[in-house]
C-alpha cells in the first residue's frame, strides 16, 4: 500500500513539473529559435552572436521609419502596384501582404470578435468578421467570418448571413481568439474593448 502510495506522489509530482516546466521550455525554445533564425541570416558573414539579430532587428526599424517620409511612401506605393501586377508574382505577393496586413497595420482583420453559428443547429462558434460586405459573391446581407483552429494556427472563413451573427461585446478579440485557439481552456474577463491592445493599434 505504501509503494502504491509513493508511485502515485512520484507520477503527481511528475505532472506537476511537467505543467510548470513545459509552457516555459516550450516558450523559451521558440523565442531562442526565432533568435538563432533571424541571427543567421548574417552568417557567416557576420559570426558574433547576437549581433546579426541586433543588426536585422534595427534594420526593419530603419525601413520602417524611412517608410513615413512622403517620398519613399511614393517610391514604395509605386513599387507595390507594379509586384501587384506581375503575372506569376502578384498571387504571392498580394497573399503575403494581406496575410501580414491582417494582423499589423492599419488593415488589421482580427478586431470583430462574434460568435457565429454556421450549423443548422444552435451550435455557436467564436470568430472574427473579415468583411463586412459579401454583395460581390452575390450574397446580400452576409458577411465573412474567420473560425480559428483550436492549438493551431490554421481557420476556416465562412459565408454567413448576419442573422447568425452574435457580436461578443464583454472581453477583447485578444481574448476571444486565446478562448479559441487554446480550445476553450483559457480563462476569459469581461473587460473594456477600449483596453484591448489589439483593437488599439487597429484604431492608430
Amino acid at each position: 500500500m505504501k509503494k502504491t502510495l509513493t508511485y502515485q506522489k512520484t507520477i503527481q509530482y511528475f505532472l506537476q513539473g511537467l505543467l510548470i516546466l513545459g509552457p516555459v521550455s516550450i516558450t523559451l525554445y521558440f523565442i531562442y529559435a526565432v533568435f538563432d533564425k533571424v541571427d543567421g541570416l548574417l552568417r557567416p558573414a557576420i559570426n558574433i552572436p547576437g549581433l546579426g539579430f541586433i543588426i536585422i532587428i534595427a534594420f526593419i526599424i530603419l525601413v520602417g521609419y524611412v517608410s513615413s517620409f512622403f517620398v519613399m511612401e511614393r517610391l514604395l506605393s509605386v513599387l507595390d502596384r507594379f509586384l501587384e501586377k506581375t503575372p506569376g508574382i502578384k498571387l504571392l505577393y498580394s497573399f503575403v501582404k494581406d496575410f501580414f496586413e491582417a494582423f499589423a497595420g492599419n488593415k488589421k482583420k482580427f478586431t470583430h470578435n462574434v460568435l457565429a453559428c454556421v450549423d443548422d443547429t444552435d451550435v455557436w462558434r467564436v470568430g472574427f468578421i473579415t468583411q463586412e460586405d459579401m454583395s460581390s459573391f452575390g450574397m446580400e446581407n452576409y458577411v465573412a467570418v474567420y473560425l480559428p483552429m483550436a492549438y493551431s494556427v490554421a481557420g476556416n472563413v465562412y459565408i454567413v448571413s448576419r442573422e447568425r451573427i452574435k457580436p461578443i461585446t464583454h472581453i477583447s478579440a485578444t481574448q476571444s481568439m486565446k478562448f479559441a485557439v487554446s480550445g476553450g481552456v483559457t480563462q476569459t474577463l469581461t473587460d473594456s474593448i477600449d483596453d484591448d491592445p489589439l483593437n488599439n493599434m487597429a484604431t492608430l
